[in-house]
């Protein structure tokens, strides 16, 4: 399998399991309907995890721009396999979303805030507020790319399979403890892929794609990358 193909289906299984359980919980008449935040933050740790155990021994399972990105700043990966890794990406992250649209089809019509049918496909944050929203999806991957640069790090050791079983769990620590600002986008392929998917699927009674959002999960994530890279850099050599 190559890398493109790896990733697109990672990304896709990403988006599908994540947006997915978004879905359960915020669309009406589902049966996990009201389940929670602490359900949202374990099933996306999962759906990284899943994802990342199916095609890690492939590409590596970035899965995510920012990360990508981010090790390549830091020496771990070839700019050369960069760009088609993004372009992967947002294509499987795309698709993730376009099947969750299917798989909850009548559960659409049922909900009746638009706010809620976005959520499902995309992040947003409490509280209005650009440079603060954009600190904390910088934050929130500051911590995700550090921490993974720095498990594989000398004397940082992990099982076989450890490490991804970990990484799940980094998902959850960061969606529970830094997620409630912003919804933790932490990967621009994650949230721009089923944004364009909400702005273009016939979602009943869907409302606006909050493009005027739309750029700081995309930015944010990426700076926060970039600063982890250097940090590693700084710290761990």
């Amino acid at each position: 399998m190559s890398n493109f193909l790896a990733e697109a289906i990672g990304t896709f299984i990403l988006i599908l399991l994540g947006d997915g359980v978004v879905a359960g919980v915020v669309l009406k008449k589902s049966k996990a309907e009201n389940a929670g935040w602490v359900v949202i933050s374990i099933g996306w740790g999962l759906a990284v995890m899943v994802a990342a155990y199916m095609v890690g021994h492939y590409s590596g399972a970035y899965l995510n721009p920012a990360l990508t990105i981010g090790f390549a700043v830091a020496g771990k990966l070839a700019w050369s396999q960069v760009f088609p890794m993004i372009v992967a990406q947002m294509i499987g992250a795309f698709l993730g979303a376009v099947v969750v649209f299917i798989h909850y089809f009548p559960h659409w019509k049922e909900t009746d805030d638009a706010a809620a049918k976005l959520a499902v496909f995309c992040t947003g944050p409490a509280i209005r507020s650009p440079f603060s929203n954009l600190i904390s999806e910088v934050v929130g991957t500051f911590v995700l790319v550090l921490a993974l640069l720095a498990f594989g790090a000398k004397g940082v050791e992990f099982g076989p399979g450890l490490q991804t079983f970990v990484v799940g769990w980094l998902i959850v620590s960061i969606g529970m403890s830094l997620g409630g600002t912003t919804g933790y986008a932490i990967n621009p392929a994650r949230d721009l892929g089923p944004r364009i998917a909400h702005a273009i699927l016939p979602i009943p009674g869907k409302g606006s794609s909050d493009w005027g959002y739309a750029w700081i999960p995309v930015v944010g994530p990426v700076v926060g990358a970039v600063l982890a890279a250097w940090a590693f850099i700084g710290l761990f050599h």
